[in-house]
């Protein structure tokens, strides 16, 4: 039995929560929120602290808080020569205080607190100082998920900005579809098909052999047509990006 330690409260935290929940051969001994109400619904308020001193012999603790207070929350430890990893797809491993073994435990999913994830395709970057550590980490990530990668912390970075593009971006663009379903009174839910058919074209083919659209095509036409149909001088600018961008992929390939 592998016993962790988990600090944080936030979506990825609860997550993390009920993933290792589900497994056998692994205890979630303690996990640290500022307030225990965030998290009572988990977990055992028994095993909810608010204080670091608190913290038990573990054989992983795991840092799930945000960017800035790594750092600071790797510092207030007062044990030495423990594993210690963050689950954050930007910041280096580095940034984790040296008194301890360092690693990075990050799993590559938009998450939301009241949104259901299957843990198991969930992919999990993993890095560490040493192959010891390393072989722990992959012991504890296989546990939860069947998508498991060598990641170091260049590489990382590259995938949470490509993350950024494929989600975050991605969802503003709906966002921008339902506000011109909602202005010209079209069901929004007429699109949604489609969304989910673009997304399960690219488990097949790659992105570039996926794309499809007047942009694509050079169709002039159309394009000048909706960009005279759109109103809102945002949403003209992001069209114009965006159309700009395919074709000058599209001339790449």
């Amino acid at each position: 039995m592998i016993k962790i330690a988990l600090i944080g409260s936030g979506n990825v935290a609860q997550h993390l929560i009920k993933a290792f929940d589900k497994s056998e051969f692994i205890e979630l001994i303690q996990v640290f929120a500022r307030k225990k109400e965030t998290l009572e619904n988990l977990f055992d308020s028994d095993k909810i602290i608010t204080d670091f001193s608190e913290l038990k012999e573990a054989d992983l603790y795991i840092i799930s808080v945000t960017d800035g207070a790594i750092n600071e929350v790797s510092r207030q430890f007062s044990f030495q020569n423990k594993l210690v990893v963050h689950t954050s797809g930007t910041s280096s491993i580095e940034i984790l205080d040296n008194k301890n073994h360092r690693g990075v435990f990050y799993p590559l999913q938009t998450f939301s607190k009241n949104k259901t994830v299957d843990f198991s395709v969930i992919p999990i970057c993993l890095e560490a100082e040493n192959q010891n550590d390393y072989t722990l980490l992959e012991t504890v990530a296989n546990h939860i998920s069947d998508a498991v990668f060598k990641i170091n912390s260049e590489q990382r970075k590259a995938l949470h900005v490509s993350a950024v593009f494929v989600s975050n971006f991605a969802n503003h663009l709906y966002q921008i579809g339902n506000e011109i379903c909602k202005e010209h009174q079209v069901p929004f839910e007429i699109l949604k098909p489609l969304i989910e058919e673009t997304a399960d074209k690219i488990k097949i083919l790659s992105p570039g052999e996926a794309q499809t659209g007047p942009a694509i095509r050079n169709d002039s036409g159309t394009i000048e047509a909706h960009l005279e149909y759109l109103t809102d001088d945002n949403q003209k600018n992001i069209y114009k990006i965006l159309t700009q961008s395919i074709q000058n992929n599209g001339k790449k390939l």
